[in-house]
Order: C-alpha cells, then sequence, then structure tokens
C-alpha cells in the first residue's frame, strides 16, 4: 500500500499548519474549539494565495482541508484529539512539537499509514491533492459543520440571563438522573444555586451542591473554596459550572482538594447537553432546543 503523493506545495503547507495548531494549543493549556484554532492560524501562520483558494465544489478554504487532512494523522498517532469541535493536544501531542515541523509530520504520516495497512483501509487516490478535494474535503466540512453548531449554542447560552441559565444547569442534571429539589429563586442562594439528589429524598450519594456563575470572567480560587466549604457530608460533592472557565489556579485546587469538585466550563456544559439532549423532558429540551442532522460521515 503506497502513501498519497501530495505536491510539495501543499505537503508544505500541511507541514506549516498542523504545526502551528498544536503550538497553539500547547499555548491555551492543552484545549480549544477548533474554530478558535482556525482563527489563530489565519493571524500567526503567514498563508499565500494558493493557501487561501477556495474549493468551487464545496466553498472550502485549501489551508483549512489540508490541515483537515493531515491532522487525520496527528489523531492516530495519538498526538491530538478532536471531540464536539473541541480540539485536545495530548501529553504525546506536546512532547512531538520538540520534533519540529517537518518530522512531527512525517511521524503523523507514519501513524496514517500503519492504522490503515492494520484496518484494510483502501486508499481513495494516488494523490493526496485529488483525495483533499474529495472525501476528506467532506470530512473538513463536517469539522466545520460542528464548530458553528457549538458558536451558535454559544451564542444561544450567552443571551440568557443569569436565572435562565441556572434553569438550564438544572434541567441537565435531570436529564442525567438527578433529582433537583432546590433550584435557587432570585436573591441570596447561600452559596448553592442547585440541589441535586440520586433519589427524592437524598438518601442515595452523591448528594451534588452546584454553584454556577454565568458570566465572561473566569471563576478564582476564593470561590472554589467558598463551594468546598459548603461540602459538609460524607456523600456531598461540589460542582461549579462556570460559563467564563476557570483560572489556572482555581482549577489546581480543585485537583488537589480532599473533596470532590466538578469544574464544568461551557465547553463542556455544551458537550453535556449534546449527550443527555434525548433524555431531557420536552420542556427542559425548549429550554435550548436542538435539532439533530444526520448525514454521511467518511471512515476515518
Amino acid at each position: 500500500m503506497t502513501e498519497p503523493q501530495a505536491s510539495p506545495t501543499t505537503k508544505e503547507l500541511a507541514t506549516k499548519v498542523v504545526f502551528a495548531a498544536l503550538q497553539i494549543l500547547k499555548q491555551k493549556g492543552g484545549q480549544a474549539p477548533g474554530r478558535e484554532v482556525m482563527e489563530e492560524i489565519e493571524k500567526q501562520v503567514p498563508l499565500d494565495a494558493s493557501a487561501k483558494q477556495v474549493y468551487e465544489k464545496s466553498g472550502s478554504v485549501k489551508w483549512r482541508v489540508v490541515l483537515g487532512f493531515y491532522s487525520i494523522g496527528c489523531m492516530k498517532a495519538g498526538f491530538l484529539v478532536k471531540k464536539k469541535g473541541i480540539w485536545y493536544l495530548t501529553p504525546e501531542g506536546e512532547k512531538a512539537l520538540e520534533l519540529g515541523p517537518v518530522k512531527l509530520l512525517e511521524t503523523s504520516n507514519q501513524a496514517y499509514r500503519r492504522w490503515k495497512a492494520e484496518n484494510q483501509v483502501n486508499e481513495v487516490a494516488d494523490d493526496a491533492d485529488v483525495a483533499i478535494e474529495g472525501s476528506q474535503e467532506q470530512e473538513a466540512t463536517i469539522h466545520e459543520i460542528e464548530q458553528l453548531a457549538i458558536e451558535g449554542l454559544k451564542k444561544q447560552i450567552s443571551l440568557k440571563n443569569p436565572y435562565e441559565f441556572q434553569d438550564l444547569v438544572a434541567a441537565l442534571l435531570r436529564g442525567m438522573g438527578y433529582y433537583t429539589p432546590f433550584v435557587a429563586p432570585q436573591g441570596k442562594d447561600g452559596g448553592v444555586d442547585v440541589i441535586a439528589y440520586r433519589d427524592p429524598l437524598g438518601t442515595v450519594t452523591p448528594r451534588i451542591k452546584v454553584q454556577i456563575k454565568h458570566r465572561e470572567s473566569s471563576a478564582a480560587v476564593k470561590e472554589i473554596r467558598e463551594l468546598m466549604g459548603l461540602l459538609q457530608k460524607d456523600g456531598d460533592v461540589g460542582m461549579f459550572v462556570s460559563t467564563g472557565g476557570f483560572t489556572p489556579d482555581s482549577k489546581t485546587t480543585a485537583r488537589s482538594s480532599h473533596v470532590h469538585v466538578e469544574l464544568v466550563d461551557l465547553d463542556r456544559f455544551i458537550t453535556l447537553w449534546q449527550e443527555f439532549y434525548p433524555k431531557l423532558t420536552d420542556e427542559d429540551k425548549n429550554l435550548l432546543s436542538l435539532v439533530p442532522i444526520y448525514f454521511f460521515s467518511p471512515s476515518i
């Protein structure tokens, strides 16, 4: 089985954008929406007219399609994970950055070839440029659609007020199989916005106390510790939901705590909402409605 041959221009472009994507993920702490990674590539990587050409059939930009095509090798090598529009740099991927752009791409391509051989995957073309314009262009387009969907959900969530978002969190917990006997009314909440139980009476652990911050700024260490202070009984678990994310110190504090505090940022909330949406009641679904779209997904 031979490796598809790419033109020197395409191979050079792939070398630049793949390495840049992994570097950007490292700069962002190891994960970021794929759309955000691509926006940063446009800012940081010199892209000539050839790289910016638009494919007539799909309207996709060449460098984005090239990145989608060659990032498959990074996934097979274990350098990169893509899930629900979020890209994750693995520890192996961070280590691979030490190889430099050329060697990193060669290593990921080798992993892709091994994967194809082991799974008896047929070549779609002998010419990688042709393959990119064909089935792999469709794969890249699928990732773009997923990212657009996530951006749309983020916009809708941003338009909700704090109490509407609080209701969303409570609905998600119900979809996950919890009872929510307490959802804080407007006014002082005593540090807890939602209480969730596995059974109606709260006799079965875990019993979750939820703090929710619907804002752009990141949740700080002080706020995480305040929630920890409310976990006083055996079986109490803390859940902190922050649409603005968390500071590095707050993440470290939660990980090292003797009590269990689960941190949920906006990306994770959306992933969970999509996952458990089918299990929501119709009333809860209406809080943030989703429409499934089914299309052919190439096997990679």
